[in-house]
């Protein structure tokens, strides 16, 4: 059976119709095709040949002429457009032409980097041509590092290990540092947040070791969709980039549905569950024959849709093997085995986490099946677009869950269908991830008076580490002085060292994550339950001497929610708009938080089932914030308890649709509501970033206020609860009777703020 002929048995169905908010075809497109430049090795050319490729697409072309000519770029086409041609041709034919080059590859997963490797080993089998190409991580045996350090031509690692198992060891690189004429940085819209800025502070450090050994590479970036994709690789890399968009590559006519499940409690915004409707979405298409993809928000719903759908359908297809389940925790073996099978046919349908959302060759399937929105849109569109590689047609469900976010896009298609707002943002120069940085770099090369690293004060930060005893100045030079191996202490992914590690007790003391030092009283305080890829686990213990938590795996049906006595105070104003009607601020604070108690809270009912006290000390957290004023003429309009609802009601919608505009998770932001600020006697709202020092959210969410405020108005005004709910602006329990109507008018007047004069 066809997609078409599946499409038209869901839509014969009054239930199924009723509750699209749209159905879309996406047209085909013609490929667009150029010729192999002149340049272009013959037995490139030929391996090509081989493989079925006697043209490239436009925007391949482009690429590796601008490549070839010694410009840095970025390349931005959609899922399966053929983007890693746009690299792999100019680094081939730089090592054909001199067997001596090198090249780095950087990806954000392993499994994308092995999926690489393959692609990479093929080309050059075709060639018959001695090029090494080797990965290099955590994963490399210590007997083939050095083989891969003295022979490896190209070698595919992860921001991670380049920053501590390359750059600070570069003396054992010579041949690639040395050698190198391409860098390539795959899934640049991965590098966001604090993540990103860590790497382009690594790209610095990269940058000062090529110049010691007198390379230059050119930098290839590719980069899913996103609204910012030239000026994010210009920020990361330090670089005048070229930006190449024109996408030549051919695609099927694809139907594009949004589903949103029916309402089962008006009162409390529940909608029926997400996963069951994906499931039996998932079911149609399997059951017709069409290989499927289902792509899950975490791994214990991954993990229950494979189960539901294994048994549904087992009498249809027979063993349960022909669906199969694929996230992190599988082994390697098992993942190469589920990608081939998927491309061979075998595999009918897979139910994954994002793990299959980058570029892995998984073949050509027919339909993709969205439970729930993935976090970003670019994300949305990577799933959407692993249906339908073909010419021909192909069908991606996006079924909405009953959270704010979810209820907001699929109700608000356009998003998808128009220009992506997301913006990638980084902020290289935030004084500790620069700092930390500084001291790696310091490390790995004398660094030497006026030489830049970065906008942020070098001189002064060096002065403060020779304080410390960290480093020492001889003459005009700076140079490591401390025993420690800085680099080792800094995690990509955190802007503070000082991290709680969550030690699982069960398993060997093995550890399952980490959390900032802020965020840990909230969710890894003693009797919390800890959510973690879908998993629940119960803090037993918390050390904070030790900056150490232990928990252990359970399931229950109720999730922990820790009150807290938060104080803001405002440092300093970087940027106000005057009042009109609200006035909006940008600028430093100081957020200081203090746990009371924590509340037992059941899924899906949000009913309050048990209570306790937290005792742990007072944090304080320096970061910058976006805040929203309300004027006395206004609050005077409203009674206090009313406008305290109001507040917190507004400071809930914000958090989470400020995210669709600044490509972050929601667990990046903290909000706070006060009802009388300290600093101005009047009320006001927060939404401060969980950094210190920030990462650039809420100077851009500053920029961006009124169409944030406008899109949270549409938000809670089209949600059908009557006082709140989870949906919307909190549940009524949370907000007062009164919160929905009271944030829903300061919502009105927020959405009239002005953009700023540029």
């Amino acid at each position: 059976m066809s997609v078409e002929m599946v499409l038209d048995r869901l839509l014969v169905q009054d239930e199924f119709r009723r509750h699209l908010t749209l159905d879309h075809t996406l047209p085909a497109r013609q490929a667009r095709y150029a010729g192999f430049p002149d340049s272009l090795d013959m037995r490139l050319g030929q391996a090509l040949a081989a493989r079925g490729i006697t043209r490239l697409y436009t925007h391949q072309a482009e690429a590796t002429n601008l490549a070839l000519g010694g410009k840095d770029l970025v390349v931005v086409t959609p899922t399966a457009s053929g983007k890693t041609a746009c690299y792999n041709l100019p680094v081939l034919q730089a090592m054909l032409k001199d067997p001596e080059a090198r090249a780095l590859y950087l990806f954000p997963t392993k499994a994308l980097a092995q999926d690489q490797l393959a692609e990479l080993h093929g080309l050059v089998g075709e060639m018959k041509v001695d090029l090494k190409t080797y990965t290099y991580d955590g994963d490399t045996p210590v007997s083939a590092r050095q083989a891969i350090r003295q022979a490896g031509h190209i070698v595919v690692t992860n921001p991670d290990m380049l920053h501590t198992g390359v750059l600070p060891h570069h003396t054992r690189w010579v041949k690639l540092f040395a050698n190198l004429r391409y860098v390539v940085i795959d899934e640049l819209h991965a590098y966001r947040g604090v993540f990103g800025s860590h790497l382009a502070n690594v790209l610095r450090r990269l940058w000062r070791v090529c110049a010691f050994y007198d390379s230059h590479p050119v930098v290839i970036c590719c980069s899913a969709t996103i609204a910012n994709p030239k000026e994010l690789a210009e920020r990361l890399t330090g670089r005048a980039m070229t930006l190449v968009d024109d996408n030549g590559a051919p695609s099927g006519p694809k139907r594009l549905l949004f589903y949103n499940p029916p309402v089962v409690n008006r009162e409390l915004g529940i909608r029926r569950s997400s996963t069951l409707e994906s499931q039996k979405i998932a079911e149609a298409f399997l059951r017709g024959g069409v290989q499927t993809i289902v792509f899950g928000r975490t791994r214990l719903q991954v993990e229950i849709l494979l189960s539901y759908l294994q048994e549904s359908l087992v009498n249809r297809l027979g063993k349960t093997g022909t669906i199969r389940g694929y996230r992190g925790g599988y082994l390697p073996l098992q993942r190469r085995e589920i990608e081939h099978g998927l491309r061979d046919g075998s595999v009918r349908g897979v139910v994954s986490t994002n793990a299959l959302e980058l570029g892995i060759d998984i073949g050509h399937l027919d339909a993709a099946v969205l439970c729930g929105y993935p976090g970003t849109i670019a994300s949305a569109w990577q799933q959407i677009g692993r249906a339908g590689r073909r010419r021909g047609a192909a069908a991606a469900v996006y079924v909405a869950s009953s959270s704010p976010l979810d209820q907001y896009l699929v109700n608000h298609p356009e998003y998808f269908l128009g220009r992506d707002p997301e913006q990638g943002l980084i902020d290289p120069d935030n004084l500790l991830i620069l700092s930390a940085h500084l001291q790696a770099a310091t490390f790995e090369l004398p660094l030497s008076n006026g030489e830049p690293f970065g906008q942020a004060p070098v001189a002064e930060l060096l002065r403060i580490l020779e304080e410390d005893g960290a480093v020492h100045q001889a003459g005009d030079t700076w140079h490591w002085s401390a025993d420690a191996f800085p680099a080792e202490g800094v995690s990509l992914r955190s802007a503070n060292a000082d991290n709680v590690v969550i030690v699982d007790v069960t398993r060997g003391a093995s550890v399952v994550g980490e959390m900032d030092q802020f965020s840990a009283p909230v969710f890894l305080h003693e009797e919390a339950i800890y959510l973690h890829e879908g998993l629940q686990y119960h803090v037993d213990r918390l050390d904070w001497e030790e900056k150490k938590a232990y928990v252990r795996p359970v399931k229950v049906d109720y999730y922990t929610d820790a009150n807290l006595a938060v104080s803001i105070k405002v440092l300093e104003t970087f940027q106000s708009r005057p009042p009109e009607p609200l006035a909006v601020h940008h600028g430093e604070v100081r957020v200081t938080a203090l746990p009371t108690i924590f509340k037992k809270i059941r899924f899906h009912t949000h009913e309050n089932i048990g209570s306790g006290p937290i005792s742990l000390p007072e944090q304080q957290l320096h970061t910058t914030a976006f805040w929203l004023e309300i004027p006395t003429d206004v609050a005077s309009q409203f009674p206090r308890a009313a406008m305290q609802g109001g507040l917190q009601g507004l400071a809930n919608v914000v958090t989470q649709v400020a995210c669709l505009f600044l490509m972050c998770d929601v667990r990046d932001l903290g909000a706070y509501a006060e009802t009388r600020a300290p600093h101005t006697g009047t009320p006001a709202v927060f939404v401060y970033e969980r950094y210190p020092g920030g990462v650039g959210m809420s100077a851009r969410l500053f920029e961006t206020a009124g169409a944030v405020m406008a899109a949270a108005h549409d938000l809670v005004s089209q949600c059908g609860c009557e006082s709140g709910c989870p949906s919307c602006v909190g549940p009524a329990l949370e907000v007062g009777e009164e919160g929905k109507a009271v944030a829903l008018r300061l919502l009105e007047l927020a959405a009239l703020v002005p953009a700023p004069a540029r």
